[in-house]
């Protein structure tokens, strides 16, 4: 075996063994045959690049996608424009498992996918249509959820709380990333809008007269950066400047700020939101301005379920691919997590570039849309329908992650 192989491929697997293996080829070879749909699919996606709550183009192509393949599919499910869920009924009955198959496809704002979100709704519409190749053997249901604004607004909450979520017996992701690992852990997040109003004066003429916005959203930065030191190691503050005036001779009335705040600690995370409430406080008292902070889009920690990713992590043996460790200083943030905390589920990674490009950055961009990444888009499609699928065949193994889930 290799540990992330430079160009892991589907066509050239060798023959699967053990439990289950001639469905498992079956979906292998699903996969193969549509491996040109699929890959147009994250191609199009990548080049079409849409940010959050607004993936129209995107929602509508995975919809289609699944619609061809026998899905009902709403569009929009819920209360989202770009929510998807499609369903497909096991020819065996529905009395058995709900397995939802997750898909994102919101970009980068100013970089595209630089997240690879376009290799994540290819690999899932790819188990999707394998798995309705096998429909007809499967007692239970089939689940697709194209997810809308992983990366600010955690969409999947929104789909929770709308109910698309109600049922599910496991919740299977795959993420690209510059190393392998089925593990999956994540800092709470949660996204701050921040609005600093104060008056407009001449900024030569007569600026006693005016009360600057801008001031305090400098504040607040500057007040970020002295608590910074007093964070833990594993908590994280960001932010960017959205608005900062008009014009440099006008004291800025109004400022806007947008934030995130991170950790793995939820009771911790608690203690840093109302501290930065009070840091946006201070700075608007220190600049004689109005401050308002809004809150929005929390993603959870991970409840990553041991049971689900064992199943993962057998699948993926057979392609040659190796695990590697989570690196507790190298967290980010999805409401994937989110999904966990309601049922088991689980969110694994395959490296689709060499090991040190980051995520969200235009180096991992250019790596989304490259032949390595559509090799790992077909392998990760595969990996979800056979993991999908050991569920589907072994209730005993959906009965086991439901112990784990309600244990831990």
């Amino acid at each position: 075996m290799t540990s992330d192989p430079a160009w892991p491929s589907l066509a050239t697997t060798p023959p699967i063994d053990g439990a289950h293996s001639k469905i498992k080829s079956r979906l292998v070879e699903a996969v193969e045959q549509h491996r040109d749909e699929i890959l147009a699919l994250s191609h199009r996606i990548h080049e079409h690049p849409e940010p959050a709550f607004e993936e129209r183009q995107a929602a509508s192509w995975v919809a289609e996608a699944v619609a061809r393949h026998g899905y009902r599919v709403e569009h929009p499910a819920g209360r989202l424009e770009t929510a998807v869920r499609g369903r497909l009924a096991g020819g065996l009955g529905t009395d058995g498992p709900r397995i939802g198959i997750l898909a994102e496809y919101d970009a980068l704002p100013g970089l595209g996918h630089g997240c690879g979100h376009n290799t994540m709704a290819a690999s899932g519409v790819g188990a999707a249509i394998a798995l309705a190749g096998v429909a007809s053997q499967v007692r239970g249901e089939i689940v697709f959820l194209g997810t809308p604004a992983e990366e600010r607004g955690s969409g999947k909450q929104f789909m929770i709380d709308d109910g698309l979520l109600d049922g599910l017996d496991a919740a299977l992701l795959f993420h690209p990333s510059d190393r392998t690992q089925t593990a999956c852990a994540l800092l709470a997040s949660e996204d701050v809008e921040i609005t600093f109003t104060g008056f407009q004066a001449h900024a030569a003429a007569d600026p006693w007269k005016g009360r600057n916005a801008l001031d305090a959203l400098v504040m607040l930065f500057s007040s970020i950066g002295l608590w910074r030191q007093q964070l833990r190691p594993d908590a994280r503050v960001h932010g960017i400047v959205i608005e900062g005036g008009t014009a440099a001779n006008i004291i800025p009335d109004r400022t806007v700020g947008r934030f995130m705040i991170r950790s793995t600690d939820e009771l911790e995370f608690g203690r840093m939101r109302e501290r930065f409430r009070q840091l946006v406080h201070a700075a608007a008292l220190a600049a004689d301005c109005e401050g308002e902070a809004t809150f929005s889009g929390g993603s959870s920690t991970m409840k990553d379920n041991a049971t689900l990713r064992d199943r993962f992590l057998a699948n993926m043996a057979a392609y040659g691919i190796t695990d590697n460790p989570v690196l507790p200083d190298q967290l980010g943030s999805s409401d994937m997590g989110n999904v966990s905390q309601v049922l088991p589920a689980i969110h694994p990674s395959i490296a689709i570039c060499e090991e040190g490009v980051p995520g969200h950055s235009i180096e991992f961009r250019d790596a989304a849309a490259s032949p390595r990444a559509d090799e790992v888009t077909l392998i990760a499609a595969a990996l979800v329908a056979h993991t999908a699928w050991d569920l589907f065949a072994d209730p005993a193994l959906v009965a086991a992650a439901w112990r784990e889930f309600r244990g831990a």
